[in-house]
């Protein structure tokens, strides 16, 4: 097991961009506007042949109440109480604060070893600042810029002086832990891997519960949660193992209207959310059950499907819904009505905050991700299709008949099928409906994405064609 890192500090010293530094990747959010950061991410972190898990936190600020400050301020703790090694950074051309100062003296108290890190040195930068760190009993302070990457040597012999040189664990082994990213395009017609996780995104509109029901599924307050909306700015994976299966739980910002998005920092926001889906393999949409099924969460839904993903909506807060019956109508009629290109995605209603029915969501998942990778033999596949062309041929174009000669399942995740037709440019998308339906159908496909792809049969007559 590799050693655990936390990055600590008050907000916009810099703590995320040497996460990312760190890790190799972007990971976090950054930007000027200090407290971007709320939840605690982790990632693989290599220093030259040091392999460590680094940790980056929410910025240090003095509460101790419930408000979100006092909340992000837990998480934080709770990132050193399990951490091997504490980095404090500090903004050496700021200089030192009163905050600094005070979470200084904090971090003496925690019997933790800590490097304490004065970033923003580049150039000669933040001299004055680095002379006053001397002063917060840390030790001697290193002068690093995480942004362009100055001081990294001297940060990896001051790591290795204290937690020593591990063996190097393959990437392997550690994305098999859920440390790594995903690095390809999950669209890639691979089988499932049972030893390899399973990608769960959890996406909705701002204040659906999306980091209470992940915190409720782990048995853990992993997440910020709180009744301000659009709490979680980033994507957080989670590492969670159900049924003997290794998951990765990705919790998303809320997706608000587009036209309410103005913000930079939402806009970023919301551009990770959409990189989180595309990577996904299952997607569950969490609704408010008091609210109901609106337009925004249509929408998503739509982009889910229209980015091949297996979708599951699950109705939050339904302990707190009048008329259950008819907000679950509402729902599924909503659903037959606008999205008829995956029919009978399943619908799961439970409440986050109490646990109700919270055992119902997860077979849920697996079934579609089974389905999602289900592939249908070429034999059985044209036995269905002479069956659907016999029950209804395709129609006339141009006054000529369209044949479509056969086809084949052509790849998974999601199922996508290759039809093979003289005049396929002609097949109209009515038709394509009928038969993705009638697929859905005979191969029991709910609720999954299915694709076509239209290819024109070679006719042996053709004098151009032959050799």
């Amino acid at each position: 097991m590799s050693a655990k890192i936390a990055i600590v500090g008050r907000p916009n010293v810099g703590k995320s961009t040497l996460f990312n530094r760190l890790v190799g990747k972007r990971l976090a959010l950054v930007d000027d506007t200090p407290g971007v950061t709320r939840d605690r991410r982790e990632g693989q972190a290599r220093l030259a042949e040091l392999e460590f898990t680094a940790v980056d936190t929410a910025g240090l600020e003095d509460a101790l109440d419930d408000s979100m400050a006092g909340r992000m301020r837990q998480q934080t703790e709770l990132a050193v109480l399990q951490a091997d090694l504490v980095l404090f950074v500090i903004d050496a051309r700021v200089g030192i604060t009163p905050l600094d100062e005070h979470f200084a003296k904090w971090l003496r108290r925690q019997n933790k070893p800590v490097l304490l890190l004065a970033n923003k040195c580049e150039g000669g930068a933040g001299r004055t600042g680095l002379a006053e760190a001397h002063g917060l009993g840390l030790g001697d302070p290193l002068p690093l810029s995480a942004e362009h990457g100055e001081g990294l040597y001297d940060l990896h012999e001051a790591i290795v002086e204290i937690i020593g040189r591990p063996e190097a664990e393959e990437d392997a082994a550690a994305e098999a832990d859920g440390l790594l990213p995903v690095e390809t395009d999950v669209d890639v017609d691979t089988p499932d891997d049972p030893t390899r996780p399973i990608q769960l995104a959890v996406t909705g509109r701002p204040n659906a519960g999306k980091s209470t029901l992940i915190n409720a599924l782990i048995h853990e307050d992993r997440l910020l949660t709180g009744p301000e909306p659009g709490l979680t700015r980033d994507s957080i994976t989670v590492r969670w193992n159900y049924q003997g299966r290794d998951i990765r739980l990705v919790d998303t910002a809320g997706l608000r209207r587009k036209a309410r998005v103005e913000h930079k920092l939402e806009k970023l926001s919301v551009a990770d959310t959409l990189y989180s889906i595309r990577m996904a393999q299952v997607v569950v949409l969490l609704i408010d059950g008091v609210q109901g099924f609106d337009k925004q969460d249509l929408t998503i839904a739509d982009h889910v499907l229209s980015e091949g993903r297996a979708l599951v909506i699950a109705v939050n807060k339904w302990d707190a819904v009048e008329d259950r019956a008819l907000t679950l109508k509402a729902i599924e009629d909503r659903l037959q009505t606008s999205l008829p290109q995956a029919r009978g995605i399943p619908v799961v209603t439970l409440s986050a905050l109490t646990g109700r029915h919270l055992d119902r969501l997860l077979p849920a998942v697996m079934k579609q991700y089974e389905r999602w990778n289900r592939r249908v033999p070429t034999a059985a596949f044209n036995r269905w299709l002479e069956f659907m062309l016999r029950k209804n041929a395709p129609p006339l174009a141009n006054g000529r008949s369209v044949r479509i000669r056969y086809g084949t399942q052509v790849k998974t995740r999601p199922p996508t099928m290759s039809l093979f037709a003289g005049r396929a440019e002609t097949i109209p998308e009515t038709y394509q409906r009928y038969l993705i339906n009638g697929y859905r159908d005979a191969f029991d496909l709910d609720g999954i994405p299915i694709r076509v792809v239209l290819r024109k049969a070679k006719n042996p007559f053709d004098p151009d064609k032959k050799k």
